[in-house]
C-alpha cells in the first residue's frame, strides 16, 4: 500500500479505464449468494489492468458488497451495479498518509475545510466511510501527536455525525511499508478513539499492517471492536494473495470478526500475482465467507 502504488494504480485503473456499457454489464451479472456474516468489498487500485466496470460486474457476481478507496468522481459508479463505495477519499488533499496529517496542528484548518465540503458529497453518494491518516512522527513524540490528532478529529467529528458517515483513521505498519508513520499500533489508535468518543470516528484496521507490527490479531480485534469501523486484508509477507504461502489464518480471523457481530466491511487490498487476478479475488472472497 505504498503511496506511489495507491496513487498511480488507482489513477490508471479508474481514470484511464473506459467506464462503458454499464447497464448491460450490470444486468448480466448474477449475484452469488454468500453467508452474509462478513460483508466483503475490494480495493480497486489493486487491479490497474482491469477496467473499473468489469471489476464492479465481477464483484456483483462473486457476492461483494462494494468497492473501496475511490476518489470523489468515482463514488457513483458502483451504485450502477447495486454496490456502494465502502471507503472513499474526500479529495486529493487527503489522498496519502502524509498529506494534511492530523498530528500537526497547523494542518487542521485545511483538514476541516476538506472534510466540510467532501463529507456531504460522499454521504450523498452513499459512501460508507472516508479515510484519514495520523501522519508521520518526524521527531514528534507519540503523546504530542496523540493530543494533536484528538484535537483535529474533534473539529470534524460532528460533520461525520451530521451526515451519517464514518471517518476512519488507518493503522499502517512503520516497519516495512510506511517508515515513521505514527498510527502504527492498535493501542495508540484506540487511545485516540476513546478520547474523541464519537460513533462516527473509527479505526481502519488493516490486518496486513497489524500482523507485521503486533500480531495477536483475533484477540486484539475482539477487545477493540467498538473502535474499529473497517478492515483491509493482504497476505503477509508481501501483501499478495490470501493463500497458504503466507502466515495469516484468514478463515480464523474472519470467524473472529464475525463473532463480534461486526456490521461494517472487510475490503480486500492485496496485490495479485497470479496470471488471472480476478480468480485470486474470487478465491479470497470464498475463503473469507465464513
Amino acid at each position: 500500500m505504498q503511496k506511489y502504488t495507491r496513487r498511480s494504480l488507482l489513477s490508471s485503473s479508474i481514470a484511464t479505464a473506459a467506464i462503458v456499457s454499464l447497464g448491460s454489464s450490470a444486468a448480466a451479472a448474477k449475484p452469488q449468494h454468500r453467508k452474509g456474516r462478513i460483508h466483503q468489498s475490494v480495493c480497486s487500485w489493486c487491479y490497474p489492468k482491469i477496467p473499473f466496470d468489469q471489476l464492479c460486474a465481477l464483484g456483483v457476481e462473486i457476492g461483494l458488497k462494494g468497492v473501496d478507496l475511490l476518489m470523489p468522481d468515482d463514488y457513483e459508479v458502483p451504485r450502477r451495479y447495486g454496490l456502494r463505495c465502502t471507503m472513499g477519499y474526500v479529495g486529493d488533499e487527503q489522498f496519502e498518509e502524509h498529506s494534511n496529517a492530523l498530528n500537526r496542528l497547523e494542518n487542521h484548518d485545511e483538514v476541516e475545510r476538506v472534510f466540510r465540503s467532501g463529507i456531504p458529497r460522499a454521504a450523498k453518494a452513499g459512501v460508507a466511510n472516508v479515510i484519514t491518516f495520523s501522519g508521520m512522527r518526524q521527531g514528534m513524540s507519540d503523546e504530542e501527536g496523540l493530543r494533536n490528532t484528538v484535537v483535529g478529529l474533534n473539529r470534524v467529528k460532528k460533520i461525520a455525525e451530521d451526515n451519517g458517515i464514518n471517518i476512519c483513521m488507518e493503522l499502517l505498519n512503520s516497519k516495512v511499508d510506511h517508515p515513521d508513520y505514527m498510527c502504527d499500533h492498535t493501542a495508540w489508535g484506540v487511545r485516540v478513539m476513546e478520547e474523541v468518543n464519537s460513533p462516527n470516528v473509527k479505526l481502519l484496521y488493516d490486518i496486513y499492517h497489524m500482523q507485521i507490527m503486533e500480531g495477536d490479531l483475533i484477540a486484539t480485534i475482539r477487545s477493540n471492536i467498538q473502535w474499529i469501523g473497517h478492515f483491509h486484508t493482504g497476505g503477509v509477507p508481501g501483501r499478495h494473495e490470501l493463500n497458504d504461502s503466507q502466515e495469516v489464518n484468514w478463515a480464523g480471523v474472519m470467524r473472529g470478526i464475525a463473532g463480534t457481530n461486526f456490521s461494517g466491511y472487510v475490503a480486500h487490498e492485496f496485490l495479485p500475482t497470479a496470471a488471472d487476478p480476478l480468480n485470486s479475488l474470487r478465491q479470497a472472497v470464498e475463503l473469507c465467507d465464513v
